[in-house]
């Protein structure tokens, strides 16, 4: 397999759970103490060797844009009162030699369909996506995980955690054969089905390391669950052609597209990397 150094972010979602916060700011922008989002995925994927960050964005979303992008005259204003430590946080939240590339999601047709509106941009190369909802927080990147097992696999991998069957409404399920004690060769994925439909306990997170030929797959698929077009569709129908694998990953996974969730994350990262204590 190539290298992989190119991760697509989809946030052109409207993030309706969370109105009236998201009304006017961009969910992937909701703070976890002092980090949005947005940020805790990009740093998990540069952890990872990744060098090209491309965001599906949609209406609204300049607020990510403008995160990613210097802002010389706050530098400037903290280099005058001698606020280095704040300087240095904004001014390395991505190194010099990490681009960033924004394309539209014009309409709302689905996860399927703004990993497909990345095509142009990724080209021929095999990528990660990352789904900002999905905070990992892992010793090593979940993405570098995810990334290994690619290469020593060779084929496409979806991180996958053992969840309540009768959450599996909530997830792509996986089936497949145990190859070693965290991947799976995956033979089956569904979407969102009901427990008992389900082929397994076995849920897909928003990681993933995809082939090139996804494309041609997505480009095939009609909307499924929910009227979109779903990428669980069109994983489907890939591995039917080549190796996809479902990686166990090691880390602690946050759903912080729910409010549970993200009052779980804040918690969570605020005792164990600011000392923080609820009073």
């Amino acid at each position: 397999m190539k290298p992989i150094r190119k991760a697509v972010f989809p946030v052109a979602g409207l993030g309706t759970r969370f109105l009236p916060a998201t009304k006017a700011m961009p969910k992937e922008m909701l703070p976890v103490i002092d980090k949005p989002l947005i940020q805790y995925a990009v740093e998990e994927a540069l952890a990872a060797g990744i060098t090209e960050l491309i965001f599906v964005t949609g209406r609204h979303k300049r607020a990510i844009e403008d995160h990613f992008d210097r802002m010389p005259e706050l530098e400037a204003e903290l280099e005058a009162k001698g606020k280095q430590v704040l300087l240095e946080t904004i001014s390395t939240i991505l190194p010099p030699h990490v681009h960033c590339i924004y394309t539209r999601q014009a309409q709302p047709l689905g996860l399927g369909h703004a990993v497909l509106c990345a095509e142009p941009i990724v080209g021929n190369e095999p990528f990660a996506v990352l789904l900002a909802d999905d905070l990992l927080d892992a010793d090593t990147s979940v993405t570098r995980q995810l990334v290994d097992a690619a290469h020593q696999h060779d084929g496409s991998v979806l991180a996958i955690q053992t969840i309540d069957p009768a959450d599996s409404r909530k997830y792509g399920m996986i089936a497949g054969t145990a190859i070693d004690p965290r991947n799976t060769r995956v033979e089956q994925i569904v979407e969102k089905p009901e427990p008992q439909d389900a082929p397994s306990n076995q849920a897909v997170v928003g990681r993933y390391i995809l082939e090139p030929e996804i494309f041609d797959h997505l480009r095939r698929t009609r909307a499924g669950v929910g009227r979109e077009i779903q990428l669980t569709d069109a994983i489907a129908d890939l591995l039917k052609q080549r190796r996809v694998l479902a990686h166990r990953y090691d880390g602690t996974r946050y759903d912080c597209g729910s409010k549970e969730g993200f009052f779980q994350a804040t918690i969570a990262l605020g005792k164990k990397y600011h000392g923080l204590e609820p009073a």
